[in-house]
């Protein structure tokens, strides 16, 4: 039981290893932008969810993983400890919230045996929040602001793309592409785009998973 324990916690620190490490490296050798590295890792490191549901790893290793890595988190914004991550030039909380959303996810969808919801909501949130930063950031030409809040619709829409295409792979090949994925997954594009849009120093790595995931267990129903 502890040599599976310790199995496990070894692949995922590798992952997050390679992934932290890859992006350290185009950081400190390479010209390439900052949110560029950024976004590697906030990519990356959202699919331990999946390494972790099919490593079928137990709840209190997901929950142990959050409360050690928002910890990081916070203690990064005071010391250097993730430059790649936290330099984005503006306040926010992000990364801490990105932590916080993989504990709150395992705790409420790993017991139930329904690790579905917790990986679509993390990487609706990774390849959704992150994608339409990249491309709102470097092709966004139609910029638009809410509450005071500037994006473009080009990151919009790469957003509810990116959304849709990560619900309809997590729940077709979980329940079948059946017409209620098609439309859940639908629903879920646009709430997603509309809460990243809407979310404010960062929030948008809390709001964007739990409010997916939440709104995917409702829709597919108990069990789905």
């Amino acid at each position: 039981m502890m040599a599976t324990a310790l199995g496990q916690i070894g692949l995922v620190a590798a992952w997050l290893a390679l992934v932290g490490g890859v992006a350290e490296g185009l950081r400190r050798t390479t010209a390439i932008d900052t949110e560029i590295t950024r976004k590697i890792v906030h990519i990356g490191a959202g699919h331990v969810i999946l390494l972790a549901w099919w490593l079928r790893t137990p709840t209190w290793m997901g929950l142990a993983a959050s409360v050690v890595f928002s910890g990081l988190a916070l203690l990064s914004y005071r010391l250097p400890i993730l430059p790649g991550v936290n330099g984005v030039g503006r306040r926010s909380l992000g990364t801490f919230f990105y932590a916080v959303s993989i504990g709150v996810l395992t705790a409420a969808f790993w017991p139930p045996g329904l690790p579905q919801y917790a990986a679509l909501g993390i990487l609706v949130m990774t390849w959704g929040d992150g994608l339409a930063a990249l491309v709102g950031q470097n092709f966004g030409r139609h910029p638009y602001k809410i509450f005071g809040n500037q994006k473009s619709w080009e990151g919009s829409l790469t957003m509810a793309l990116a959304s849709l295409v990560v619900c309809l792979l997590v729940l077709g090949l979980t329940a079948g592409f059946t017409g209620a994925v098609w439309g859940t997954a639908l629903v879920i594009a646009i709430a997603a785009t509309l809460l990243e849009t809407l979310s404010f120093y960062g929030l948008d790595n809390l709001t964007v998973p739990l409010g997916s995931a939440v709104l995917a267990y409702g829709l597919m129903g108990i069990g789905g």
